[in-house]
C-alpha cells in the first residue's frame, strides 16, 4: 500500500473521529437541561413518597407541600442556597479535601393537614462499589423514624443492593434515633441484631456486611447534624 494511502485512510480516520466527537459534546449540551430536570424530578419524588406521595405526578407539587432549609454543622440555616439544588455527595467530597469547608445539609419539612411536621432529612455515603444515599423521614418529636428510603450506584445484586428493597428499608419504621436519656445514638445495621423490642437496631444485609456498615456510618454522621437544627428550633420557628 502506498504511503498516500495511508495519509489519506488516517485524514479521513480523524476527520470522522474528530465530527463524532463534536456530534456527542453537541448531544450532551443539547440533552443536559432534559437530564437535570429528571434528575431533579426524581429527587423530589424520592422526599415526597416518605410522606407517602407516590402519585407520578405529585412532583409537581413539591414547592407549595415541602419547604427547604440548608443547614451548617452547627444547625444553623444558611442563607443564599437552595436545598433542593445541593448535592450532599458533592459537599463531602469538597470537605474530604480541604477539612476547612463547612459542609451543607439540605433538610425538608413537610406540614400535613392537620399541621403535623415531618422532618426529611438526605443523606449521603460509601458502600462497597461506590456512593451510597438516602432519605428519612423524621417525627416532629425528632426522634422517631417514620420512614426511610436508600439507594446505590453499583452495589452488588442480592447482596448490597438490596439496601433499595422493601424488605430493608421498612425494618426502619418506628425506630428512634434517641435513646432514654434523649441522647443520639442513631440506628444501627447489624447482623443478627434486628428485633422489633429493639429501638435502635435493623438487621444486616446478609453478604453484604460493608454496605451495610456503609449504611450505619451514613446515618450516624449526617442524621446527628440535622438534629441540632431540630433541637434548635422545636416549635419550627423557621416555618
Amino acid at each position: 500500500m502506498s504511503s498516500k494511502g495511508n495519509s489519506g485512510t488516517i485524514v479521513f480516520a480523524l476527520v470522522v473521529t474528530t465530527l463524532s466527537a463534536a456530534l456527542l459534546a453537541a448531544a450532551a449540551t443539547i440533552l443536559k437541561p432534559a437530564q437535570d430536570e429528571n434528575v431533579l424530578k426524581e429527587k423530589q419524588q424520592n422526599i415526597l413518597s416518605l410522606v407517602g406521595l407516590n402519585g407520578p405526578n405529585d412532583y409537581k407539587k413539591f414547592e407549595e407541600l415541602v419547604q427547604g432549609v440548608v443547614i451548617d454543622d452547627q444547625g444553623t440555616p444558611v442563607q443564599g442556597v437552595e436545598a433542593i439544588s445541593l448535592d450532599l455527595a458533592l459537599e463531602k467530597k469538597l470537605k474530604s479535601k480541604n477539612p476547612a469547608y463547612k459542609v451543607r445539609y439540605p433538610l425538608y419539612i413537610y406540614k400535613d393537614q392537620q399541621g403535623k411536621v415531618t422532618y426529611l432529612l438526605q443523606m449521603a455515603g460509601v458502600g462497597l462499589w461506590g456512593p451510597i444515599w438516602g432519605y428519612l423521614a423524621l417525627d416532629q418529636d425528632g426522634n422517631t423514624v417514620k420512614s426511610a428510603i436508600f439507594d446505590h450506584k453499583g452495589e452488588t445484586p442480592g447482596l448490597g443492593a438490596e439496601i433499595n428493597t422493601d424488605g430493608f428499608e421498612k425494618q426502619f419504621n418506628n425506630k428512634k434515633v434517641l435513646n432514654e436519656q434523649g441522647q443520639f445514638v442513631s440506628v444501627k445495621v447489624e447482623k443478627g441484631k434486628h428485633d422489633a423490642s429493639m429501638p435502635h437496631t435493623v438487621d444486616a444485609i446478609s453478604g453484604g456486611t460493608i454496605t451495610s456498615n456503609g449504611v450505619s456510618k451514613m446515618l450516624q454522621e449526617d442524621i446527628a447534624f440535622y438534629l441540632k437544627y431540630i433541637q434548635q428550633n422545636p416549635n419550627n420557628q423557621a416555618l
